[in-house]
């Protein structure tokens, strides 16, 4: 079992990251929030989980051993799988998704696409008492990225990576934006966001 690797960060988008550690490559499938932890290093380590399959052997690496555990907690949830997982941590931070677990708060799941009412509730119900034993400190959420409009944010956010901002600041300015002024259209905040970057 691989429990990290650590190494030269050679090839980064926001969902892969190619690793050469002592002249062997690994591809390893990453969260948003991996790639902004690790956006911008050379020397990288990255916790790992590796999946293995009759037709795959897949790796997905996290930046810190919190993220990996949610991770582990939510594949864990019927109807919930590895890509469905990284969604959610794209979404949040572990301790944002830790507070929208233990509150309840089914509305801030479902904004992430692909997650629907049942998906949602089921999250709650399954992680709600487990989540507890986690060292991860939950952060309040209030008018933060689990209040705004998921759609509306990653129509934006897709727009200033395409005009060639990096997707992590972009993330971060629209959604101050949108905790200010939550039913802003797209055009407006990415207008917006263009003088703020």
């Amino acid at each position: 079992m691989i429990e990290y690797i650590r190494g030269t960060l050679e090839e980064l988008t926001p969902a892969l990251a190619i690793v050469d550690c002592q002249g062997v490559g690994y591809g390893l499938n990453i969260s948003l929030g991996t790639f902004s932890a690790i956006q911008g290093k050379k020397e990288v380590k990255l916790f790992v989980y590796e999946v293995i399959r009759e037709d795959a052997y897949i790796l997905w690496g996290f930046a810190t051993k919190s993220e990996r555990e949610l991770f582990l907690q939510l594949t864990s949830v019927s109807g919930i799988g590895a890509a469905m997982a990284r969604m959610v941590l794209s979404a949040f931070s572990p301790s944002e998704l830790v507070e929208i677990i233990s509150t309840g708060n089914d509305r801030a799941l479902k904004g992430v696409k692909g997650i629907g009412p049942k998906a949602a509730q089921r999250i709650i119900v399954d992680l709600r008492d487990k989540i507890l034993g986690l060292d991860i400190t939950p952060t309040n959420t209030q008018g933060s990225a689990a209040d705004i409009n998921k759609e509306v944010q990653q129509e934006a956010v897709a727009a200033l990576t395409m005009l060639g901002f990096s997707p992590a600041p972009s993330a971060k300015v629209v959604n101050k934006l949108l905790s200010e002024e939550a039913d802003l259209p797209v055009e407006q905040i990415i207008k917006r966001a263009l003088k703020l970057l």
